[in-house]
């Protein structure tokens, strides 16, 4: 090596990092910053496992590599840095890819992937075993191999059919007995005891004996609705028209038997001691004057909406709607007392009271929570 390259090598030496290891071993990062060289500095000999210094170092054995001579300029301006080994990262499931139902915990079959990729996964084969049909209840069954970098296979089989699956995905057995094959040949690989939360026919599955309990329905919010009365006609007014009940004068009805105007004309006449045809015509005109404000006032009341025999109130809830309430509170984790709580303050009636209206909007918020 003449003494120009041997200058030039010193330059370049002189930007390169170096960390010590212990006494004599050394390493040092190359030109570009991506890789580190090991270096030896010994009353032995010098060492470096870099590709210069491995083939000049062999018609010269006083050779320096500009890694060696980045550790000879470094040692003593103290310039060199003290080597961290640090611990090789474990593969695990990431906590986002696990969800707790009911006190269980369950993985996510995209966690399980996950996991498997950081373990060297290569691929998966997916074979169908089974095209559901009516003669096999319309099951599909798939058989899942998965491959690793070190050549270990792991192999596992899914089944799916309308009853072992949600309604949403029956229509898609094939797919769904694939994803249940694959996440068991991945926990197989992965090693995670927990059960994946697609190998769930439905979130059912998982209650247990509560299953079979039925939910208590909370009455404390339940509204009562005011009594309805029922518009009446009633023919005898004394001047032959009829008039429409209200709930004051249906009230009046209750209490009060009425009479027909030759009654009264004779009542009366009878507790003044006299019944002359002037006074008889004076109780009738009587009559008839104060049963027409009756009449007009009734029609009034009837026009106001008063004679109305029942208000319109919107339609409540199905009972599909019902169901998917109560599902999606179990996959969201929400407790009944929780559920009832949000309907009371939302829409201020329990959630057996909803309306359809109503319903609908509780499922969408139910859908956007997380």
């Amino acid at each position: 090596m003449t003494a120009q390259e041997a200058v030039k090598r010193n330059e370049k030496a002189q930007h390169l990092r170096t960390w010590q290891v212990d006494d004599v071993w050394f390493y040092v990062e190359s030109e570009d910053g991506k890789i580190a060289y090991k270096c030896c500095i010994s009353d032995e000999g010098d060492y470096c496992n870099c590709g210069d210094f491995a083939t000049r170092s062999k018609s010269d054995p006083s050779f320096k590599c500009k890694h060696l001579l980045a550790v000879m300029n470094s040692v003593p301006r103290n310039q060199v840095l003290e080597a961290q080994f640090l611990e090789k990262r474990k593969p695990k499931l990431d906590e986002r890819f696990i969800k707790t139902i009911d006190g269980k915990e369950f993985a996510i079959y995209a966690g399980l992937l996950d996991l498997a990729h950081q373990k060297n996964l290569i691929g998966i084969d997916v074979e169908l075993l089974q095209y559901p049909t009516k003669d096999n209840d319309h099951t599909a069954v798939c058989k899942a191999i998965v491959k690793t970098a070190t050549g270990n296979l792991y192999i596992d089989v899914g089944d799916a059919n309308p009853v072992n699956c949600n309604s949403k995905v029956s229509k898609h057995l094939i797919r769904m007995s694939s994803t249940r094959a694959k996440a068991r040949a991945l926990r197989d690989m992965t090693n995670i005891g927990m059960t994946c939360l697609e190998e769930l026919g439905d979130l059912t599955d998982i209650i247990g004996d509560d299953d079979n309990k039925k939910i208590p329905i909370s009455k404390d919010n339940v509204r009562k609705f005011p009594k309805q009365i029922k518009s009446v006609s009633k023919p005898e007014n004394g001047n032959g028209q009829k008039v429409e009940a209200t709930a004051e004068n249906q009230q009046v009805k209750d209490n009060v038997v009425p009479m027909n105007k030759k009654d009264n004309a004779a009542e009366s006449a009878n507790q003044q001691g006299i019944a002359t045809g002037n006074e008889k015509a004076e109780v009738k005109g009587t009559k008839e004057a104060e049963s027409k404000p009756a009449a007009g006032k009734a029609k009034k009341d009837k026009a106001k909406g008063n004679g109305k025999s029942k208000p319109e109130t919107a339609p409540k809830m199905s009972e599909a709607q019902k169901n998917a309430i109560y599902n999606l509170s179990r996959r969201r984790g929400i407790s009944i007392e929780e559920l009832e709580k949000t309907a009371t303050s939302s829409y201020g009636v329990s959630v057996e009271m909803l309306s359809s209206a109503d319903a609908s909007a509780f499922i969408r918020t139910l859908q956007q929570s997380a």
